[in-house]
């Protein structure tokens, strides 16, 4: 299984979440559908970046692919848990 790893920026919101979906959005047209994203520099997530990393794990899903988070700062693991996506993403 092939996994592509991903640095997610400082600030995961509206500019960096939409260039990250295209990024995303062109590798799974290559033919990816495994994805890690290493959020060791992200210390901030807005609604966009959530919905971004939402439908990118649908995406993967629906292709049978893998979808995992890593190095998660306490700031930003605390909003996944108040929206449960601790609960829907694999979390390492």
């Amino acid at each position: 299984m092939n996994e592509i790893t991903m640095l997610i920026s400082k600030s995961f919101s509206v500019d960096e979440a939409s260039e990250f979906r295209e990024k995303v959005n062109m590798l799974i047209k290559k033919g990816e559908k495994n994805f890690v994203l290493n959020f060791s520099n992200c210390t901030f997530v807005d609604s966009t970046g959530l919905g971004v990393l939402v439908g990118i794990y649908k995406k993967s899903m629906e292709l049978n692919g893998s979808f995992k988070l890593h190095s998660i700062h306490p700031q930003v693991m605390k909003v996944f848990k108040l929206t449960r996506l601790d609960k829907v993403f694999e979390i390492q």
